[in-house]
């Protein structure tokens, strides 16, 4: 993968944004900063982002507020959200709104680099770090997921997923009727390891749910193994 991507720095912190930008420049990507929000927006209608590293404390408004905006612009672009204080509800709340990563400030810049190189990888490849150019769509009652786009259609409307939404569910859709325990889920959505109390995986299957269930209480096409994951059970899925 190359390290030529675009990179949207959206940090207040003059001190750390200018040190995070070097840093990344010195990895090899491109990067454009912005103190707030309103920068964000002007930035995004100029030029193609690749990814957008966005703090969530701005002067000019809640970061999540403006990730959740983005994705129900159909916006998808893969973020990265900062949090001050890494409290759990952040992270889950984070991901809730569409972001395909979180951090806790302060970071250490290996990490941060390491979690824009998997996002990227996952943008650019489908779940599993493999190419497959020639995957087929997979349709599974109303829902036909496009993995070259990673878009989602049910019925008529369709849906941009976050890099972190597809590898979940391409995950589940290419293995039909195979149990996936959230270790195995975070490691293809995230690249990391499972904490025990990360509910990053239980809230990302929750918001794919409401996209491709008629009733998330009784959930046809991701369902849950007590004990054992979390598995897609098509009824006539063709891949």
């Amino acid at each position: 993968m190359s390290n030529d991507a675009l990179i949207l720095l959206v940090e207040d912190d003059v001190r750390l944004r200018e040190l995070t930008e070097r840093y990344l420049a010195q990895q090899g990507f491109r990067l454009r900063s912005v103190a707030n929000l309103a920068g964000m927006h002007a930035q995004l209608k100029q030029v193609h982002v690749d990814l957008i590293v966005l703090d969530l404390g701005l002067p000019d408004g809640d970061g999540l507020h403006a990730c959740r905006d983005l994705r129900a612009q159909a916006v998808g672009t893969p973020i990265i959200v900062l949090t001050a204080r890494g409290d759990d509800i952040d992270r889950i709340v984070g991901i809730e709104f569409g972001a395909d990563d979180y951090l806790a400030k302060p970071c250490n810049p290996r990490e941060l680099l390491a979690r824009i190189r998997a996002v990227l990888r996952r943008t650019q490849l489908p779940a599993g770090h493999a190419a497959q150019p020639n995957v087929e769509a997979v349709r599974f009652g109303p829902n036909l997921l496009d993995p070259a786009a990673r878009i989602l259609q049910r019925d008529e409307q369709r849906t941009r997923l976050s890099s972190g939404e597809f590898a979940v569910l391409w995950a589940l859709v290419s293995k039909p009727n195979r149990a996936l325990t959230r270790d195995q889920l975070m490691n293809l959505a995230f690249g990391r390891d499972h904490e025990a109390n990360d509910r990053s995986i239980d809230v990302m299957i929750s918001r794919l749910r409401k996209l491709v269930e008629d009733d998330v209480r009784a959930p046809r096409w991701l369902q849950t193994l007590w004990g054992a994951g979390y598995v897609f059970v098509p009824e006539a899925a063709k891949q």
